[in-house]
């Protein structure tokens, strides 16, 4: 009996999304498998946060189709937990790294609803996870950069998501923190199945950490297993025939 393949952690359609001009994001198809860490990766400028928001249902879209989890995204919604860029979020609202982190259980409970215990349980054990218990007082806009991150991580993380989606999780932080995450992300996939999807834009440390790559520059340049999604040819395709992509280790 041969066994069938489950439906994709993301899959995207000839999406196209434009700002009132040219398209900044043009009939992109690509599709990331469940339980996979997977990268969306090109140049500056080059679509792939709009890209991303634009499957979340963040942006509007000109055409093109979304599935995740093998649903329409507005179903899923429950099943997924999408951390922003840091310069989108508001800083200055007063809010505590525990109050922020526990946010994450509302969009299952109801937001006119109490959290449980094991409601506060579960935002205590992403918070320990993430190394933030000490914080769990002080507000977030206090937070060196690499501690917001981590908020947010914790907050998506308390939401037990089938999908995980990040939007530059790694800007604006130092190399140590960055390993940190992704350590701690490629844990989560391995242990609980879930799926992670995440810009990013260091094509080293991409090959080291990432399974799966959207490789886009406007247009799909090249999906797949991250060893052919990044070939050199593709990557010269993407960035310049000047680009060169440092060797797997």
């Amino acid at each position: 009996m041969t066994a069938t393949r489950g439906p994709d952690a993301l899959n995207i359609s000839g999406l196209t999304v434009s700002y009132a001009g040219p398209p900044v994001v043009w009939d992109v198809t690509a599709r990331f498998p469940q339980g996979l860490m997977s990268a969306i990766v090109g140049p500056n400028g080059s679509g792939k946060s709009t890209l991303l928001r634009a499957a979340m249902g963040i942006q509007p879209v000109d055409t093109g189709r979304v599935e995740v989890l093998g649903m329409p995204p507005a179903r899923a919604r429950q099943q997924v937990a999408y951390v922003p860029q840091r310069d989108e979020v508001d800083w200055d609202f007063p809010i505590t790294v525990r109050e922020a982190v526990e946010m994450g259980r509302y969009p299952a409970r109801g937001w006119f609803r109490r959290l449980t215990p094991a409601d506060r349980a579960a935002a205590r054990v992403a918070m320990e996870r993430l190394g933030l218990a000490p914080y769990a007082s002080r507000q977030v806009g206090e937070l060196s950069g690499g501690q917001r991150q981590r908020v947010f991580l914790a907050r998506a993380l308390c939401q037990e998501p089938r999908l995980l989606v990040l939007d530059e999780p790694f800007a604006g932080i130092d190399a140590r923190t960055e390993r940190d995450l992704l350590q701690l992300l490629s844990e989560l996939v391995r242990t609980t199945g879930a799926s992670v999807v995440a810009v990013h834009h260091d094509l080293a440390t991409l090959r080291a950490a990432f399974d799966w790559a959207l490789l886009v520059n406007v247009r799909g340049i090249a999906c797949g297993p991250v060893a052919d999604a990044l070939s050199p040819a593709n990557v010269a395709r993407a960035y310049g025939s000047d680009s060169v992509l440092e060797p797997a280790p």
